[in-house]
């Protein structure tokens, strides 16, 4: 993750920041990871939507689309990328292979170096199962995301408590 330069990582904070709605897509365990961060942003107290949700409304050209793919190419995620800019709303992609299809489509992307199941020249060796490595990496940086928009908009535990599920 040495590659992630603070420039990246304010960019994307601020089109968070920016956005009136965010809205997700990832499948199987990277999409795990990326409800993770779609929950802690609504502890924060955004508007946000995990795409394929009966409860998710339409996208807007005021809205943020953030897809989160070690391959790039997840069918289900690139669909979601190309009708989120039929609608015109922000599309970012946190991606492991950047040189991808949905790499090309999204309007801003970082990368972030992991195993993926494509298990291409240049990936890092693991010892791990493919895509393990993208999946932790992805977890700890969005994680640090969470903690610097906590940290800056200067919210307290007591306000993001508050907004904690209390019927589990």
């Amino acid at each position: 993750m040495k590659n992630i330069t603070g420039k990246l990582v304010k960019d994307f904070i601020q089109r968070i920041l920016n956005a009136e709605s965010i809205f997700f897509s990832a499948q199987g365990r990277t999409g795990f990871i990326l409800r993770c961060f779609c929950m802690r942003l609504m502890h924060l107290g955004y508007s946000v939507y995990f795409c394929g949700e009966t409860i998710t409304p339409a996208i807007t050209n005021n809205d943020l689309l953030i897809v989160l793919s070690g391959s790039g190419k997840t069918p289900s995620t690139l669909e979601a990328v190309r009708l989120a800019k039929q609608y015109e709303a922000e599309t970012y992609g946190i991606l492991g292979n950047i040189e991808s299809e949905i790499g090309s489509l999204v309007d801003h992307s970082l990368h972030l170096p992991g195993t993926t199941k494509l298990c291409r020249n240049g990936e890092p060796e693991s010892a791990q199962m493919a895509g393990s490595l993208f999946e932790q990496s992805a977890f700890l940086f969005l994680e640090a995301v969470v903690l610097n928009i906590y940290q800056t908009r200067k919210k307290d535990v007591g306000s993001v408590s508050s907004r904690h599920a209390v019927i589990e």
